[in-house]
């Protein structure tokens, strides 16, 4: 095959590169021969969870995959695709890049981003705004803090040099992410109905062209690593995190979106995980033809690259353009004009085989089809039992809390949980302003708003996922995570219209990480069959757990939910701040003596193991649907969803955020700290002025929706059951600045 020194093929060699023993014997059968070192390291990289999604996707294809106002599903083409009108439609995906940010937070964080918006912009569409869904261990922890100043500062610098707006996000801790950190991207973009490009390489004798940025040493075995748990020597892996140019990246997708318009381009791909090596596969793949590829002409940041470091390169911005022949000019016009780099390095062939060539010697040759899912990549379906740990939540009784006698202090202990206060400090670095669109950044909403231009639309956009509740229930937590995401967008003012997900768990060969894995897929995919947010793509990542001294520790399951939904009249937002002193509080929804899972055990009584919240899903689905119509209809005035915290924490933020007080009372037939501090689900805060006070009322009676009046918006004072809670400003001081205070440590 080639004179090229290269490492001895062996059975060990196939096991360092992360495959098993049946995978190699497999990939002799396929190729009928002993593959050389750079062919292996293409399986390797192909058939990693990370790219092959061998040990899911079984349990994925059980997620809805169709809906109302889906163009483009899961797995058709780089991100998911929505209808929403005006002959526009909307792309977004969300992923992960959790190894790569535990080891190297800035960059680590910041190539996710990048990435995530290459995805977007490959398939045509113009990226419009960036939301992110962050998991650290202990503030308290010193590692903690550098970590987490790593990624924010990483997400900041690039997003706001490449000027996509981070409009929204979530931030959560706890001490399994302590060493697994997780680091989740999600990309929104616009484009027109019928404009978008495929990642399709159709047409033999069209030619292969690399374009961007040139091709270095970092992220070599990126996918490999992301694909193994982290331990004490993972540190070593540091050329497996990539090195992003958020100003690269911006002259990459303009020069993109105009080559887009030439009409030169058959098909494009972001070139991300196994660089090279994925992009010519899964193009040739998906069109059922070959290629062949000169690795002398793909540009290089260093001399005498090895044939497998420039295949398995995940340098980044760089794309893989399959362009129609006799119109290369026209691309090349183009790049030229960006000042990025634009060279053919090969052709499509009929052979449907990947052969690449270096130095006039063919290094690897490959069937194309077998490398992909679908084709020849293993498919896994893993044994799975219920966690040991959920006999424990099983075994919670609520009438062994005390119930407590000092209200106000027991809130203010609750009010400090760095899950409960403001992130004011991780998005103030951000630029949520960038491109004008954002209605929420003075507005506040339970989703971002983002105005489409040349429309009187939005989209109202969310990530959600409280994990605690999914450790306690994988089914319920991940229906929970669903329906608040729908939810933040119902009290926002929007329709919910599809899902992606980021998947993150611990190892799929431990039997009760993927007991979760697959409790939450079942849980996510009912939940979303109610609502009709089929699930457009997006990401699993497992391994999220660490290994030091044989001892592992799975991060919690965290099953991220990205929800689009649509605001047909952006002028219809709905905030939750409180608007007048007299407005009149209204809870709809049902409340519970339930503690379960809560902030308040956690935090107050230092309880870790109790059961998920209450949930059910066609009461929630009823309250949203409640909601929405009074909205739609004028009657409220504002709407919060209860959350992390309670109705208390609710009710607070609704009042921070407007500089009014308010005075409400608890109902005596509830344990006071579970009305207060409980969170149990489908519970929505609202207002109304006194003078539609009635037709809420009637509305609600009418149609067989509960509700309880709380009480009234009026002074600057906390005011609960006639016991004074103290000044609004006390509250905002403790909200506003103790993560601020925290990271100053």
């Amino acid at each position: 095959m080639t004179s090229i020194a290269e490492p001895q093929v062996t059975v060990q060699t196939a096991l360092k590169l992360g495959l098993t023993e049946e995978e190699f014997r497999s990939i002799v059968e396929w190729m009928g021969r002993t593959p050389n070192f750079n062919e292996l390291s293409i399986f390797s990289v192909m058939w990693s969870e990370h790219c092959s999604y061998k040990n899911s996707i079984t349990w994925l294809k059980t997620l809805p995959r169709e809906g109302g106002r889906l163009l483009v599903g899961a797995g058709e083409e780089n991100a998911g695709l929505v209808d929403i009108g005006d002959g526009l439609a909307c792309a977004f995906k969300i992923e992960s890049h959790n190894h790569p940010s535990a080891i190297e937070p800035y960059q680590g964080a910041a190539t996710g981003v990048g990435g995530i918006h290459r995805d977007i912009f490959t398939m045509g569409a113009r990226p419009i705004a960036s939301l992110n869904s962050l998991r650290f261990g202990n503030p308290d922890l010193k590692h903690t803090r550098r970590l987490m100043r790593g990624v924010v500062h990483g997400i900041g610098d690039y997003g706001n040099c490449f000027g996509v707006p981070t409009v929204g996000g979530e931030v959560y801790f706890n001490d399994s992410y302590n060493q697994n950190i997780l680091v989740n991207a999600m990309s929104v973009g616009i484009v027109k109905v019928g404009e978008t490009v495929s990642a399709c390489a159709d047409g033999p004798g069209n030619p292969v062209f690399i374009v961007g940025s040139a091709t270095g040493k970092d992220g070599i075995h990126g996918a490999t690593f992301a694909s193994a748990d982290l331990t004490e020597n993972s540190a070593d892996d540091l050329p497996s995190v990539q090195v992003g140019d958020p100003f690269q990246e911006k002259l990459l997708l303009e020069a993109t979106l105009e080559a887009i318009k030439t009409g030169a381009i058959v098909g494009m791909q972001d070139m991300g995980a196994a660089g090279i090596t994925c992009s010519t596969s899964e193009m040739s793949a998906r069109s059922g033809v070959g290629m062949r590829i000169d690795l002398d002409k793909a540009p290089t940041r260093q001399a005498n690259m090895k044939p497998w470091e420039i295949l398995l390169s995940e340098s980044q911005e760089r794309m893989l353009i399959v362009a129609h022949k006799g119109m290369e000019h026209l691309l090349l016009e183009v790049f030229q004009k960006w000042d990025l780099e634009c060279e053919q390095i090969g052709e499509v062939t009929d052979t449907g085989r990947l052969e690449f060539f270096q130095h006039g010697e063919k290094v690897a040759d490959v069937p194309a089809h077998p490398l992909v899912l679908g084709g020849g990549a293993p498919v896994y379906k893993r044994e799975y039992r219920r966690p040991e740990y959920m006999d424990k939540i099983a075994q919670f009784k609520p009438s062994k809390i005390d119930v407590p006698t000092d209200w106000p202090a027991t809130a203010r202990k609750v009010f400090s949980s760095p899950n409960v206060v403001s992130k004011r400090w991780v998005y103030q670095q951000y630029d949520s302003m960038v491109r004008i669109n954002t209605m929420t950044t003075n507005r506040h909403s339970d989703a971002a708003i983002v105005r489409i231009k040349g429309t009187n639309k939005a989209l109202a956009l969310t990530t959600d996922c409280n994990s605690a509740y999914v450790y306690a229930d994988p089914h319920k937590g991940a229906m929970i995570a669903v329906a608040e995401a729908a939810r933040n967008i119902v009290c926002s003012g929007g329709e919910p219209v599809a899902i992606t997900n980021c998947l993150n768990f611990g190892n799929p060969h431990n039997p009760e990480a993927y007991y979760q894995f697959v409790h939450a897929i079942k849980g996510m995919g009912e939940a979303c069959r109610r609502f009709d947010t089929p699930v457009t793509g997006g990401n699993v990542s497992f391994y999220n757990q660490s290994v030091y001294q044989d001892r592992a520790e799975p991060v919690y399951p965290t099953p991220t939910i990205g929800m689009v939904g649509i605001l047909e009249d952006a002028d219809k937002q709905m905030t939750f701040s409180f608007k007048s002193e007299g407005d009149q509080i209204y809870m709809i929804g049902t409340p519970y003596n339930d503690i379960g899972s809560s902030e308040y055990l956690r935090i107050v009584h230092g309880i870790a193991f109790s059961p998920a919240p209450h949930f059910e899903l066609e009461e929630e689905y009823n309250i949203q649907s409640a909601v929405k119509s009074l909205i739609r209809h004028d009657v409220l005035r504002s709407a919060h969803d209860v959350s992390e915290g309670g109705l208390f924490v609710a009710l607070l933020e609704c009042a921070m955020a407007s500089g009014f007080g308010f005075e409400a009372e608890t109902d005596g037939n509830f344990r006071k700290d579970a009305y207060l501090f409980g969170e149990a689900q489908s519970r929505i805060v609202v207002t109304v002025e006194a003078a539609k006070e009635e037709e809420l009322v009637n509305y609600l009676n009418s149609n067989n929706v509960p509700f309880s009046r709380l009480g009234e918006v009026k002074g600057d004072r906390v005011m609960i059951d006639a016991e004074d809670f103290g000044p609004l400003s006390e509250w905002s001081l403790t909200y506003d600045h103790w993560l601020e205070q925290k990271m100053e440590e």
